[in-house]
């Protein structure tokens, strides 16, 4: 283990991760207007949307209009999930910086997510890098139940790297370790750290908790210590995974600032207007989101 990095930067999932298991239609105009408080809250990437089947995912079935209404700051960078080259293709054009590829490391939920096989994901996926690469885009790979199934159970880490090792071959830039149904906790981390970043530079490495059993936070400390200062969080805590019943969302970006920040971590984030955009999605969603932090303000207002 090593010291706490001094700077940790945050992706924004909650346009994409936050939106996709929700059943209320949020308009686009309204997408728009939340994506763009979020590129103004410090945030340095934000993953906006994704184009899958809009049929699979019809709540971000507006990903075209979504990409090319957003105002782009400089100082932001824009990624999408994509699953195949026509996602790639209506990515490119809506202007994305980056792709985003996504996979389980289980053979089970790989197959409720995407419909194939781990060895028919990987031929498709390697197109796609190879596309995305060549049109001179980052790309991610999200692998999905790193430490827990929902069908299989504890996933061995050996198993996690031979995916990986199979993405990072295929030329992703960086490596999205899920824990998909949020049932990890801190030993489990470790473990799969001791054998990811024997292989893999930390700079490669985010990790993507949700928070099911509450274990997000001390699992986000874990990784602080194998210097880590990547991490996916929605803002709000908004989300979860239409293919891992009982999943809760992914940790919230409101509680995570409140952690670094009271640890003396920078961020380049502003705690205020996180609250506000997610005061925002709040009510045009008209439930409570789950951040403990966003909570206690509202409470303490």
């Amino acid at each position: 283990m090593v010291d706490c990095p001094d700077f940790v930067e945050l992706k924004e999932v909650g346009p994409r991760d936050g939106l996709q298991n929700e059943t209320k239609w949020v308009p686009t105009d309204d997408k728009i207007a939340w994506i763009n408080m979020l590129s103004n809250s410090g945030v340095r990437e934000i993953e906006y949307s994704s184009f899958v089947n809009p049929k699979m995912i019809p709540s971000l079935s507006d990903a075209r209009e979504v990409g090319k209404g957003i105002l782009r700051n400089p100082d932001v960078f824009y990624s999408a999930l994509v699953p195949n080259l026509k996602g790639l293709e209506y990515a490119l054009e809506t202007g994305i910086d980056g792709a985003s590829v996504f996979m389980s490391a289980s053979e089970t939920h790989n197959k409720k997510n995407i419909n194939k096989s781990l060895g028919e994901t990987f031929p498709v996926l390697e197109r796609v890098i190879t596309e995305a690469k060549q049109a001179g885009k980052r790309v991610t790979g999200y692998v999905s139940t790193v430490f827990d199934c929902p069908y299989e159970g504890r996933i061995p880490t050996a198993q996690v790297i031979q995916v990986c090792d199979r993405l990072m071959g295929a030329g992703i830039d960086e490596i999205s370790l899920g824990d998909t149904i949020g049932t990890a906790v801190p030993s489990q981390v470790e473990q799969l750290l001791d054998g990811i970043l024997a292989r893999y530079p930390k700079e490669k490495i985010i990790m993507h908790f949700h928070d099911t059993r509450g274990m997000a936070i001390a699992n986000i400390m874990t990784s602080l210590q194998y210097g880590i200062h990547r991490f996916d969080t929605s803002i709000g805590g908004l989300g979860g995974c239409p293919y891992a019943p009982g999943a809760a969302g992914n940790v919230a970006t409101n509680d995570v600032l409140y952690l670094l920040h009271g640890m003396g971590i920078n961020t380049g984030i502003n705690e205020e207007k996180i609250r506000e955009a997610s005061i925002f999605i709040q009510n045009k969603l008209g439930v409570k989101l789950p951040s403990k932090s966003l909570a206690c303000h509202e409470d303490s207002a």
